[in-house]
C-alpha cells in the first residue's frame, strides 16, 4: 500500500476524532456555556446533518479542482473549523464551528476514496479504501478516549485545539505524500449527477443507510443501556467504547480485505450476521461479559459493511463516482442520525432500553433485503438476450416454411 493512504487516514483519524470526542464532553460543554445538555447535543445533531448538507455541496464545488488541492482546501476547512469551537466565545458560535468542520467530512472521505482506489491496483481498491478508513476506526479506540480524558482535566477547549493540530498534520502528510491525480478529462457536474439514475447507486446509499444505521441505533443508547441494564459503572462506558472501536478496526480490515475477493457475499454475511447479533443484544445486555462481547462483534460487523459498500458504489457511479462516493459518506451519518431518532421514540414509548437494538436489528435486516434485491437486478441486467419461443434469439426474423 502506498504511502499516501497513510496521509489519507492521519486526515481520517482527525475527523474521526472532532465527530465522536463531543459526545464524551457534552456535560463539560453545557456547563461552560450554561445550557442544557439536551441543547448541547445539537454539536451532535448539528454536526451530522453538515455532513449530509456537505458531502455533495463541497464536492460540487470541487469538481473543477484537482483531487489532491481539493483534500488540502477540505483539511484546511477542517482546521479552521475545530480553531473556531475552541475558541468559541458563545455556545452558538461553537454550533457554527461544528457545522464548518461538519462540511469537510463528507467530500474528504468521498474524494479520498477515489484517490485512494486509484492508487493501487484494481484487485486492491476495497482494500485502499479500508486503509483510508482506519484512521477513522482507530481514532475511536485512541482519539475519541484521549480526547475525553484531556477534555475532562485540562479543558474541552484543549481537545479541540489539539485535534486542530491534528488536521494540520493530515494536510503536511497529503501535501508530501499524495501524487498530482489528473483530472478525469471530460467529467463535469452533470456528469457526476448522472450517476445518481443508476438503481444501484441508490440501493447501495439505501443499504449504507440501513446497515450502519441498525449499528448507531444501539450504540447512541449503549451508555443507559450498559449501566441501568448490564449493571456496569459510569466509568466502565468508555473502555466498553474501547472495545467497539477495536470491533470496528477489525472489521474493516477483514471488509476491505474479503470485498475484493467477493464483494456481494461479504455484504450478505455481514449485515445477515449484524440483524442477528443486534437481535441476541437485548438478551445478552443482562450480563455484563456477554455485553461486552456484543460490543465488539457490533463493531465488527457494522464496520465490515464500510469497504463493501463504498466500493459498490464506485463500480456502479463508474466513470464520475466522485460525487457519489462523498454522497455515501452523507448516507452514514443520516443512519446515524435515523437510528438515533428511531431508538428514542422506543424508549419514550416505555419499551426499555434496550428496544433500540430491535429497531437495529430491523434496519440491518432491511439493509440484507436490499443487497439481494441489487444482486438479482443486476443478475437480471447482465443475463443474455432472452430467447424466444422455438429457440430463435430475440430480435432475428423466424424461417418461414412453405
Amino acid at each position: 500500500m502506498p504511502l499516501a493512504l497513510l496521509a489519507l487516514a492521519i486526515g481520517a483519524f482527525g475527523i474521526g476524532t472532532t465527530e465522536f470526542v463531543i459526545m464524551g464532553l457534552l456535560p463539560e460543554v453545557a456547563g461552560d456555556f450554561g445550557v442544557s445538555i439536551p441543547t448541547a447535543g445539537l454539536l451532535v445533531t448539528g454536526y451530522a446533518l453538515g455532513v449530509v448538507a456537505g458531502a455533495p455541496l463541497m464536492t460540487a464545488l470541487g469538481t473543477k479542482i484537482p483531487r489532491k488541492r481539493m483534500l488540502m482546501l477540505l483539511m484546511g476547512l477542517f482546521i479552521a473549523g475545530n480553531l473556531l469551537s475552541a475558541m468559541a466565545p458563545t455556545f452558538a458560535v461553537m454550533l457554527i464551528g461544528r457545522v464548518v468542520a461538519s462540511l469537510a467530512h463528507g467530500a474528504f472521505f468521498g474524494i479520498g476514496s477515489v484517490v485512494a482506489a486509484e492508487l493501487v491496483a484494481p484487485s486492491k481498491k476495497a482494500g485502499a479504501i479500508a486503509m483510508m478508513f482506519t484512521g477513522l476506526t482507530v481514532a475511536n479506540v485512541v482519539g475519541v478516549p484521549l480526547g475525553t480524558l484531556v477534555g475532562q482535566h485540562v479543558g474541552w477547549r484543549v481537545t479541540f485545539a489539539v485535534v486542530a493540530a491534528l488536521g494540520v498534520v493530515g494536510l503536511a502528510g497529503i501535501a508530501k505524500l499524495v501524487p498530482e491525480l489528473p483530472k478525469p478529462e471530460g467529467v463535469h457536474l452533470r456528469h457526476e449527477l448522472a450517476a445518481f439514475k443508476n438503481a444501484q447507486v441508490l440501493l447501495a446509499m439505501a443499504m449504507t443507510v440501513l446497515g450502519f444505521g441498525g449499528v448507531f441505533a444501539a450504540v447512541t443508547y449503549i451508555a443507559p443501556m450498559m449501566t441501568h441494564v448490564a449493571g456496569f459503572a459510569d466509568g466502565s462506558v468508555t473502555w466498553l467504547l474501547v472495545l467497539f472501536g477495536l470491533g470496528m478496526v477489525g472489521g474493516n480490515l477483514i471488509g476491505g480485505k474479503f470485498a475484493d475477493r467477493a464483494l456481494m457475499p461479504m455484504l450478505y454475511v455481514s449485515l445477515g450476521a449484524l440483524a442477528v447479533v443486534l437481535a441476541l443484544f437485548t438478551f445478552t445486555a443482562h450480563n455484563k461479559i456477554a455485553a461486552a462481547v456484543t460490543v465488539a462483534l457490533i463493531g465488527a460487523l457494522g464496520f465490515a459493511t464500510v469497504p463493501p459498500l463504498q466500493k459498490r458504489v464506485l463500480d456502479q457511479a463508474h466513470g464520475a463516482p466522485t460525487l457519489a462516493s462523498a454522497v455515501n459518506i452523507g448516507a452514514f451519518n443520516l443512519g446515524n442520525a435515523l437510528s438515533a431518532w428511531l431508538g428514542g421514540i422506543v424508549i419514550t414509548a416505555g419499551f426499555g432500553y434496550t428496544s433500540p437494538n430491535w429497531v437495529g436489528a430491523a434496519l440491518a435486516a432491511a439493509a440484507l433485503v436490499l443487497a439481494v434485491l441489487s444482486a438479482a437486478l443486476e443478475r437480471r441486467d447482465s443475463a443474455p438476450s432472452a430467447v424466444v419461443t422455438g429457440g430463435t434469439p430475440a430480435g432475428q426474423p423466424a424461417q418461414v416454411h412453405h
